[in-house]
């Protein structure tokens, strides 16, 4: 013979008795909100009726009231733990069967008052809906044993078949339970699954855009940049330093597109381990732009090594970034000046060009592109910074920003 169902009836027995006690149901509050105010103080009046009603009885049957006063506090307190304790309430009810039986009169049909012969069938009845099914076969079993004992023999038969419908009334109550919590699980999990993939193909969907717009044409650019200077003759050597910084920012501008392409496309949204420009690259970027013809002036203070966090570094190399391009795009020809400021919570950054040599529209009312200034202010915001822009005075523009070291609400 196996011994596991002989170990697993073991357990089972020593859960039942000495074990912890099977998990509560939903509060009152999940079920029935605007009842559960009144439920504790219409619950402790109903125990309190029970009470005064069993030790009426108890006391008519000629007990002592010390004892009276006991057995009565036997019959309530199962169902006082019942709601939170109810494998509890089934041990007190038990012990209140067992004992509160020997007071009977002569004669009397049933060895229990009626408060704790129908408590017992609500405790029971709460319990079997609770707890698996060898500890259920325990709870049973025990519970027959008042009945085989103390029952009268003409009442048995039908308590025993109450205890066997509450049983397997109880078990069903339980499996559907469970398997009503189970296929709630599952739908979530199928939801959840159904936006994560949403969300993979639509961004799928972005990259490939991307992929054969922008990219192309990017491509196009750097292309046709490499070839010019062998296409065309008697090119200055200017115009060639311009045509090789216009095919290299080309390519730098397609090796970003390939890592955010990658970064859609990719299911995982963990941290990206890709090397991200900082402070310390200002200088080359500021270097290509003027190799493409800008006349661009780079003020920087010194920078200690570790005072600048990585995201602030990045947003700051990204705000001259797009400071530059919104210059050569809207004053072609004019003055630029880059100044970063490193102070002791706070990294300042501004980009000022002069006035351009012939109107061009103005960044905020620019209708081609329209997103510069949005991603600058974005970046700052998102590290809890500030950032401005606008024409200054003497018709020139600027862009300027303060973004602190560590700000409690940055999204880093």
């Amino acid at each position: 013979m196996s011994r596991q169902p002989i170990a697993v009836a073991l357990r089972a027995l020593r859960q039942t008795l000495l074990g912890p006690d099977a998990p509560a149901g939903r509060p009152l509050a999940a079920r029935w909100p605007r009842l559960a105010p009144y439920a504790a103080p219409v619950g402790l009046l109903a125990a309190l009726g029970l009470f005064l009603i069993t030790l009426t009885v108890e006391s008519d049957w000629g007990l002592p009231t010390t004892i009276a006063v006991l057995f009565a506090a036997m019959t309530v307190a199962p169902l006082l733990a019942l709601p939170r304790r109810p494998l509890l309430a089934w041990r007190l009810t038990v012990l209140a069967l067992l004992i509160c039986t020997f007071n009977a009169p002569a004669g009397q049909a049933w060895p229990w008052t009626p408060p704790l012969a129908l408590g017992s069938i609500a405790v029971l009845a709460v319990v079997v809906a609770r707890v698996d099914r060898p500890v259920l076969a325990w709870v049973v079993t025990i519970s027959t044993v008042p009945v085989l004992f103390l029952v009268h023999p003409n009442n048995r038969v039908p308590v025993l078949l109450l205890l066997g419908a509450l049983a397997i009334v109880g078990d069903l109550i339980r499996h559907n339970r469970l398997s009503r919590h189970a296929l709630a699980a599952q739908t979530e999990l199928s939801e959840r699954e159904q936006e994560r993939r949403a969300v993979l193909e639509e961004r799928t969907r972005i990259a490939r855009e991307m992929h054969d717009v922008v990219a192309h044409h990017m491509s196009l650019i750097a292309v046709q940049a490499e070839t010019a200077p062998y296409r065309l003759t008697d090119v200055p050597a200017p115009a060639a330093a311009e045509f090789v910084a216009i095919a290299a920012s080309a390519r730098d501008a397609l090796n970003d597109m390939r890592r955010l392409l990658g970064v859609l496309r990719s299911e995982s949204t963990g941290p990206q381990t890709a090397p991200q420009p900082d402070l310390t690259d200002l200088g080359a970027m500021v270097d290509a732009a003027r190799r493409a013809g800008m006349p661009v002036t780079l003020d920087a203070g010194p920078v200690d090594d570790g005072q600048v966090p990585a995201p602030v570094g990045l947003a700051a190399y990204r705000i001259v970034q797009e400071g530059l391009a919104n210059a050569a795009r809207h004053a072609a020809g004019a003055a630029v000046r880059v100044t970063v400021r490193a102070g002791p919570s706070t990294l300042g950054v501004r980009v000022q060009n002069a006035p351009p040599g012939d109107v061009r529209a103005d960044p905020d009312t620019e209708t081609d592109a329209g997103h510069g200034l949005t991603g600058m202010r974005e970046r700052a915001n998102s590290l809890g910074g500030t950032f401005t822009a606008g024409p200054l005075p003497d018709g020139g523009y600027a862009v300027a920003a303060e973004l602190p070291y560590d700000a409690e609400g940055g999204d880093r």
